[in-house]
């Protein structure tokens, strides 16, 4: 069972992108559990988004402790709680104009993939919503759901701009796979 935390604060789209990404792994045939946790319900406080995706029904109905995967939309919530749910091997994609060596030396022992999703997005002309660009970048770092299955669902689930949501994943998937590599060399 892959488990999946997702934090950013209110109004960054953290519970799109865990809806989202709910929606590319059942398109690609994995059963999904999704679940949301806000503090005050306003912009700027933490919200947190949980999955869990299994090839059978997932039937476990208590909080993730120990994340496989980690997607932070704003550096500054690294830590704390969302950091006792990851692992030496947890993977941790996180919205970040810094270099991975760069947050490495702030938490150091962490498998961090940094991702500049704000530049991603306004180079698309999403502004400031960085989902799209995150969900590439995610979905490359995990290893799923495939690219083509994302696309399709923001295709599809985006409320507007489409085409510009595609992009900004494509381009957030190239991003992280030009990191890993670079990282594995």
């Amino acid at each position: 069972m892959l488990q999946i935390v997702i934090q950013g604060r209110g109004g960054q789209g953290a519970q799109t992108a865990g809806n989202l990404l709910a929606a590319a792994f059942f398109a690609a045939g994995r059963q999904v559990q999704c679940f949301a946790s806000y503090g005050g319900a306003r912009r700027g406080t933490p919200v947190s988004s949980y999955l869990r995706v299994d090839d059978r029904p997932v039937r476990v109905r208590c909080d993730i402790e120990r994340a496989d995967a980690i997607l932070c939309f704003d550096a500054s919530l690294l830590g704390g709680a969302l950091l006792a749910t990851a692992t030496p091997a947890t993977v941790i994609v996180v919205n970040s104009a810094r270099s991975a060596t760069e947050l490495a030396r702030t938490l150091p022992g962490l498998r961090l993939v940094p991702v500049d999703g704000l530049a991603l997005s306004r180079r698309h002309g999403l502004g400031r919503i960085v989902n799209s660009a995150l969900l590439g970048a995610f979905a490359r770092a995990v290893g799923a759901p495939e690219l083509p299955v994302l696309q399709a669902t923001l295709q599809q689930r985006s409320p507007k701009l489409q085409d510009a949501n595609v992009a900004a994943c494509e381009e957030g998937w190239r991003w992280a796979d030009t990191q890993l590599r670079a990282e594995a060399a």
